[in-house]
This record gives structure tokens, sequence and C-alpha cells, in this order.
């Protein structure tokens, strides 16, 4: 499914100009959704998911800069576009102070009104093909990653460690006019202080011992590609001011040389430290911070992006299993929701390494939880909500039992076996599907009979009532 296939949402208090932009848009093939002010409009984005919303800045009661504050609150990623009469100039500037994606005067035309949603408009969850992107944290990353790749502009990726910032680097690459040129990577933190500079620049036969060749840095081998400088910050503060001068001039001189070597590259810099830190401490230089930070990206954790947990998980599942000669292996319903029950402090490369060990673990085909090794975490003790109970018959319970009536209140409770994980994924995956056995059974990968004897079990034990 392509952005444009994803849903509009028009705010503007004048209905004749609301439904002129709403036709442009629908003409153009694009879902539109309308609201006459702001009020009406948290009132749709608290039901449907839309990718963008186009608003109005003059608007009663609600104006669209209060609109907007409120949307980052309450949907922080949404991009918002705003449109305003050229008078209004000063206010769009508030607006893109407030977090505004961008900002339209009045009157426009309909090339520039798609032009701009298109540009700012979330892909949706899993749309982004060639990376794992279904949480919409990493739908939003994937979506700016790929809008600047098809700048030059320097990237620095920030996050912890583990997060796949190599991942969203070679992404950039992928996706940008360089992606036939070579994507180079030099990792700044494993290689000797006394090499980092000659691997990066090259050097000249003869200039020093053992250089019995001339040899082309890191540098020269990005030529018309992409270079990616891995953990800048723990290169040495003496280097740092050739990298500073390289950054500059776009132009490399090896070790020993005395010509300038011309330089055609796109850089992206990556580090798992505070970069503020690291130039208030007077371990990273300053200047080189502002050079390297022209576009800087925070990648989220992993458990910020729970959505990509199981799809990474089901990823490395086939790639490891191709390469060990173990296709076919699959995650039982209890495996994965164990495996989204851990906090996963080690990131994308601890799943990859917790999924390599389950597969070696695991006799057949079937990874259950006992075959992952993971600790399990508190979850919540709020009831589940069963929408749709009307084909099951079955309703939350709220005082009508008094085993149930206290659990609510907990804050947390330690899941200390399987059954609970279990019940756990029943109901919620119950609740997920409005409710339908026959839905319920095929997603849980159990019979009717189970699922019955599952929630008379239930039932008796006050988790609901009928």
């Amino acid at each position: 499914m392509s952005d444009k296939s994803q849903t509009i949402l028009v705010v503007e208090d004048d209905p004749n100009l609301r439904e002129a932009i709403s036709d442009t848009l629908e003409l153009a093939g694009r879902p539109v959704l309308s609201a006459p002010g702001g009020e009406e409009a948290l009132d749709i984005l608290a039901r449907e998911k839309v990718s963008i919303v186009v608003s109005d800045v003059r608007m009663m009661p609600m104006d669209g800069i209060t609109l907007l504050k409120e949307i980052r609150l309450r949907h922080p990623r949404l991009p918002v576009l705003l449109m305003t009469a050229y008078a209004d100039v000063d206010r769009a500037v508030e607006a893109m102070r407030s977090g505004a994606c961008d900002f339209l005067l009045k009157p426009f035309e309909p090339g520039a009104l798609l032009a701009q949603v298109d540009k700012y408009a979330l892909p949706e969850p899993g749309a982004i093909t060639d990376v794992v992107a279904y949480d919409p944290a990493s739908a939003n990353l994937f979506g700016i990653a790929a809008r600047v790749a098809q700048t030059d502009a320097t990237v620095l990726l920030t996050g912890e460690s583990g997060v796949g910032k190599e991942v969203v680097a070679r992404f950039i690459h992928r996706n940008s006019s360089r992606a036939q040129g070579p994507f180079v990577a030099i990792n700044c933190a494993a290689i000797p202080e006394s090499l980092l500079e000659a691997t990066l620049f090259g050097y000249e036969k003869g200039a020093f011992t053992g250089a019995q060749s001339a040899q082309a840095g890191k540098f020269e081998q990005a030529q018309d590609g992409t270079l990616l400088l891995d953990e800048v910050t723990e290169m040495p503060l003496a280097l740092q001011a050739k990298l500073l001068r390289v950054l500059q001039e776009r132009e490399v001189e090896r070790v020993g040389g005395k010509k300038p070597v011309s330089l055609n590259i796109r850089i992206v810099a990556t580090s798992n430290r505070d970069m503020a830190e690291a130039v208030s401490k007077g371990v990273f230089r300053e200047d080189l911070y502002y050079r390297l930070n022209v576009f800087p990206i925070l990648i989220p954790a992993l458990r910020q992006r729970p959505e990509d947990i199981v799809p990474l998980a089901r990823h490395f599942l086939v790639e490891h299993g191709v390469q060990i000669g173990r296709q076919g292996l699959v995650f039982s319903p209890l495996a994965e929701l164990a495996l989204r029950a851990h906090l996963w402090p080690g990131n994308v490369r601890e799943l990859e390494n917790v999924v390599q060990r389950a597969m070696i673990l695991a006799p057949g085909n079937l990874i259950g939880p006992e075959h992952l090794g993971l600790q399990a975490r508190p979850l919540s003790a709020m009831p589940v909500t069963l929408a749709g109970a009307q084909e099951t018959g079955l309703a939350p319970v709220a005082a009508a039992s008094d085993k149930r009536e206290e659990k609510p209140l907990e804050a947390e409770k330690r899941v200390d076996n399987m059954k609970d994980l279990e019940r756990e994924h029943i109901l919620k995956t119950l609740a997920e599907v409005n409710g339908s056995r026959k839905v319920a059974v095929e997603r849980l990968g159990i019979s009717e009979r189970t699922l019955r004897y599952k929630l008379k079990q239930y039932k008796e034990e006050g988790y609901f009532q009928e």
C-alpha cells in the first residue's frame, strides 16, 4: 500500500473551502475525512487513523494553532500541515515552532497541496517493504529517513546500542540517488587510534614503516556513495580536527601525500552517546558536532516500538533458518506473547540473539516460550475489555466477583507461570477480534473446543461473566 492511499483529515470551518480541498484530494485518489472545527477533528483522530492533518489557522472557537498543540500532545508523531493567509505569516512561524511540519499560503494551487501532503504524510505501518516497520514509531522513522535520503544532507543517527542504526543508514543509502554507489562503513571504536587515521584517509607508499604501497582510505572508497562513521564520538580529538576539515572542504589528503583528492560522498554518522553531553565534557569537538548534526534522527528503543517485536523475530527466524537449514520454524502464540512482554534492554541485537538461541534449543518446528530463555516481567492487572461481546455472550466483570474486584486495584502483578500469560493472551486476542471465537481460534492456533474450555475456566475464576 502506498502513502497516497492513506487517509487525510481536512479541518476547515468554511464549508465551501472545506469541500473544495476535499474534492481536490479525492480526485487525486487520496481518501479524505473532514471536520468543521478543532473539537470535531480531535474526535475523529480519537477513533480513526490518518496520515496527515491539513488545517486552517483561522477558525473559531478553536484555532489551528491550538488544534496543532492538542495534536502534538495526543498524537506526537502525526504531521500537521497548516493553511494560512499572507497576513498571518507571523502565526505560521509560530506554528512551525509549535511543531507544524509546514504551511501553505492561501490561495494555493492544487498541485502545491498534493506535493505537501505526499511529502509529509506518514507511511502506513508495514508499507516500507525493505525494512520491518509495523509500529507507528518505526513507520515515522523510516518515512523521515526516506525523505532525507532524497537529499545529500549529512545525517546523525543516535539511539541506544543495538537499535539498528546501521540498518537505517543502509536504508538511507538504498533510497538515495547514490544507491548504485558504494556503501562504506567504519567503526571508529573498533580500530586502534594508531591505525584509524590511515584507515580513514589512506596513505602513500613509504608514508610510514610497512607502507609498501599506496592505499585509498575509506573516504576515497566511498566516492559517489555513502560513508558511515559508526560511533563517531569514540574518535580521538586530534583526528576529529582532521575530519572536520574533510567535511568542510570536501577533499581528503592521504597520510604522506601532498595532493588533495576531491570527494563526492554522503556522510552518515552514528553514536549511542548523548552528543551534547560529550561536547560539554570536552571529548567531542563542538564545531564537528554541528557539522555532523545537519539532520539528526533519534532511533527509538525496541521497547518504544512494541509492534515491531514479533515481526522482527519472525524476520530473523526466516533469515537464520535459511542460513542453518531449518526453514519452517514458527513461534507458538505463547512464545510471541513472551517476546512482547520482554523489555529488551539490548534492543534488536538482543532479540536476534534470542531467536538464534531458540532455533538451536527447539527440537521441532514449534518454538515455545521455554526455548526463549526470557525472564517474565509484570503485566497490567487491569481487566480485559471485550469489544463485540454480543457474539460470545461475554462481558467484563465489574464488582460481580470479589476475587476479580481486587485485582484491578493493583498497579501490576507478577506473572509467575505460563497459565497467567496464556489467559492474558487469549482474552486480549478475543478482544482484538471483537469477540469472534472463529477468528480467535485461528489466531491462537487452538481448537474451538479448547477455547470453550478455557473460557469456562476463566468464568469460574471470575475473570468475566456471561
